[in-house]
Order: C-alpha cells, then structure tokens, then sequence
C-alpha cells in the first residue's frame, strides 16, 4: 500500500521557468527555484500543473523537465508530475510513453471542454489509474475545466480505485469538500487547491494543500501548513493573515502570471510565459512589489 503521509503538508505547483530572449526552458532559473522551495522546508514538488503552464509544454520538453527535476531533487522530497487531458485514450499513451524514474506520484485533472458526466469521469479514472504504474491523485477544479467532480463521485473511486490516494480539491464548494472529509477512507488525501482556503479545509479535517503561493514564500506557508495539521489554530492564522493580501494579488490579473511576476521580483526568474498567457499589467506588479518588500 502506497505510504500516503509524505503527500501531506504543503506540495508546491512549481512554476515552469522560461528564458526572456527566446522562450525556451530556463532550466539553471529551475534548478535555483528547487533549491529555494527544498530550503523553504516545503514537502513536495509538484510539476507540469496548471502552474507550470502544462498546455504549452511539448511532450519533448515534458519528459526533459521530469528527468531534469528527478535529478535535481534526487529523492530529497517526493516529486509529483502532472499528466491529464481530455482524450482518455491520449493520457493513457503519454502516461505508459513517459519516463517516470524517480517520480512518486501522479497529478491528472478532471477532462476539460467535452464536458463528461459523472460517469465518465469514473470511466476515465478508472482507465488513467489502471495504466498508471504510479499512485494517482485527481484533480477538480472546475473553474478551468467547466466540470465539477461531485463528492458522490469523488467518493465511489476513493473507496473502489486502490491506485487513486487523493483529490487535489479547487471547486471552492466547502459543503463539496466537507462531505468528502467526513466519508472518505482513511488512506485517501483531501488536498486543497485554493491557497486562500487552506486553513480552513485543515480545519475541516483535510491533509495539506497543492499551493501556487508557495512558490514565493515557501517557508512562511508550509509553516502555517504544518501548524494546522497539528492544531496550532492560533500560529495558523498568523501566518495565514499575514500573506492574505498576497496571495490575493497572485491571482488579480491570471495566474501563473501573478506568482511569476512575484518570483521575478523575488529575482528568482525572468517574468516570461508563453502565449496565451501574458505578464501581469504594471498595477498588479506594483502591487505585488510593495506586498513582498512589505513582507
């Protein structure tokens, strides 16, 4: 049985840097990211999410970024590598193509666009999980994909899909996200998606969080993390409060735009994505300047 405890706490969506001049992987930029979130005492890494800007990643470059990651963090904390989609049949072939030595777990999303019903949503999992040579934890965050994943759902493959440990949880919906803490199974994670609602999905009685804030202040936020699982309430909401505005600023104009921006100005990496996705406006990085000097 898969040893679920070391996906508790704070797993940070890692950015994916970028080089200013041509847009390619900044992998020496990475390499000083993952030294900065090991040292910041975070838990996990997690990579190729929404995060990492996972639409616009090739597969070449997906497979580079995981043995690049693999070797970097060399089994100092675990690695979870995003891979989901939308053509069941497609995250099947990438999962069983890809080289997964060193990863511990994988990061699928709910099927975007086409729309699934609830019993699609079991069909694909059922299908990701039993290609997966990994533990596999599901991801709904319907504000992206237009699909909610239902507690009724969620719950069906928690207790039949050995395979699937956790649900990385963004639907926003406490009542959703209750009602599956109370009847899940006991070697099942409740990860919050919502940096925002960490705290309180703790004190609800879930396991950790998937974090984009993270990535900025790594240490600050896995210690409020780790003071929720252990029910020091008070130190909690002390740091809790103390990056609201922040964490509020990350997501004003898009995201991961808004955490790049913070990272860049942390001069960690350069402020660059990839089309679609632009820089935040001059406002926003203002903003974001003044909270982390603040900080």
């Amino acid at each position: 049985m898969t040893d679920i405890s070391k996906f508790r706490g704070t797993g940070v969506a890692v950015v994916t840097p970028f080089q200013p001049h041509n847009g390619e992987i900044d992998y020496e930029a990475f390499g000083k990211v993952i030294d900065f979130l090991i040292e910041g005492k975070v838990e996990y890494i997690v990579a190729i999410g929404t995060t990492g800007e996972s639409p616009v990643i090739s597969d070449t470059e997906r497979q580079e970024i995981i043995d690049f990651l693999a070797h970097k963090i060399n089994q100092r904390i675990p690695l979870v590598v995003g891979i989901g989609g939308n053509n069941t049949a497609e995250v099947i072939k990438k999962i069983k193509n890809t080289r997964l030595t060193k990863v511990d777990a994988l990061l699928s999303v709910c099927p975007y666009y086409n729309k699934p019903g609830q019993a699609g949503i079991i069909a694909h999992y059922k299908a990701v999980a039993e290609a997966s040579p990994l533990p596999v934890i599901m991801y709904n965050v319907p504000g992206r994909t237009s699909v909610n994943i239902t507690a009724d759902t969620t719950l069906h493959l928690a207790h039949t899909e050995k395979k699937i440990i956790g649900m990385k949880e963004a639907s926003g919906n406490m009542t959703q996200i209750m009602d599956i803490i109370r009847k899940k199974p006991e070697n099942f994670l409740l990860i919050s998606g919502d940096d925002m609602l960490t705290l309180p999905i703790i004190a609800a009685g879930g396991d950790g969080i998937i974090s984009v804030v993270a990535n900025v202040c790594p240490r600050d936020f896995s210690e409020m993390v780790r003071h929720a699982l252990a029910y020091r309430m008070k130190e909690a909401q002390q740091l809790h409060y103390k990056l609201f505005d922040l964490i509020i600023q990350l997501f004003a104009d898009g995201s991961p735009a808004g955490v790049k921006a913070a990272m860049h100005i942390r001069g960690l990496i350069s402020n660059s994505l990839r089309l679609p996705l632009v820089p935040v406006n001059e406002t926003v990085y203002k903003k974001l300047e003044q909270l982390l000097a603040a900080l």
